[in-house]
């Protein structure tokens, strides 16, 4: 009778629990024919098994190295300079009393996460483009060389870090704002009474405030350390900067697709998977042992 109670509940956690047992556990099943040598005429059960073949010759192929290394400096990158900007913001944002002044920074800051990454790439591109872009047709009236931003492995790194901190920003405010609203307000009344500085009510109060949901969030990125954003980069890299953009999901996609690899992509993309999760339960366990906040 209980559970007669909550049907409501039932029913909206419903499609929740759908898409995770569509898109997440079913597709588990065919993680096997990373040890096959899959034919897609022999299908699953047909196919012969070959044990550790394919994953002996992930690790032999030198060019493994080189999309691994690019998907965690990627990864490490955007993590480093886009961790803090949506902490900072939040902070900022908070000290706003004009509401229409706040209304106007919120929109601005979280527009971009609601833009899909080809709209953001076709930005990029109309922008910073060598040959049409915005930016160097401007370089070239004051008389500049146009910049290969997107094209020069020396600058198409900066370009995808900079752009995922401009379009995911503002989730991550919205969260640190959120946190921001659930400390007391007579901690900040007593820290000005006894002469605190703002500086030092977000550094004593502010920060320590929202120190729970940090934890959590770095926690979740750790699990992204191995797993750039396969969407921005494919829409945005070339053959000009596979050296320095090509990660492990744009391999996977070209090689496995492309060549129809499918038994050896399923053998690199299980191999991220274990990583990431290896990634999240030992930061996980660190963060629980260090302050005692974990996700689990």
């Amino acid at each position: 009778m209980k559970a007669l109670k909550n049907v409501d509940l039932y029913v909206m956690l419903a499609p929740g629990i759908l898409f995770f047992l569509v898109f997440s556990y079913f597709p588990m099943a065919w993680i096997f024919i990373a040890f096959q040598d899959f034919k897609i005429g022999q299908g699953i059960f047909g196919s012969a098994f070959v044990g550790f073949k394919h994953f002996a010759a992930l690790f032999q192929d030198p060019y493994f190295y080189t999309i691994l290394r690019n998907t965690v400096l990627i990864s490490f990158y955007k993590l480093l300079f886009g961790f803090p900007v949506p902490i900072i913001l939040a902070l900022a944002m908070n000290e706003i009393r004009h509401r229409l002044a706040l209304r106007f920074i919120q929109s601005v800051v979280y527009l971009p996460h609601f833009l899909s990454w080809a709209v953001v790439a076709t930005l990029m591109i109309s922008i910073f483009s060598f040959d049409t872009g915005i930016l160097n047709d401007f370089l070239k009236l004051l008389g500049f060389e146009p910049i290969a931003f997107l094209s020069d492995s020396s600058s198409f790194r900066t370009m995808l870090v900079a752009s995922d901190i401009w379009k995911g920003a503002g989730w991550g405010t919205i969260l640190y704002l959120a946190a921001l609203t659930g400390i007391d307000t007579h901690l900040y009344e007593a820290a000005r009474i006894d002469g605190a500085s703002k500086l030092r009510q977000m550094w004593h109060i502010s920060l320590p405030g929202i120190q729970p949901t940090m934890t959590l969030l770095l926690i979740l990125s750790m699990g992204s350390l191995i797993n750039a954003d396969f969407e921005q980069i494919l829409l945005m890299y070339s053959p000009a900067v596979y050296g320095v953009a090509d990660v492990i999901q744009t391999y996977v996609y070209r090689v496995g697709l492309g060549q129809l690899r499918l038994s050896y992509t399923t053998a690199v993309g299980l191999f991220q998977s274990v990583v990431s999760f290896l990634l999240v339960y030992s930061a996980n366990r660190l963060a629980r042992k260090m302050g005692g906040d974990s996700i689990w």
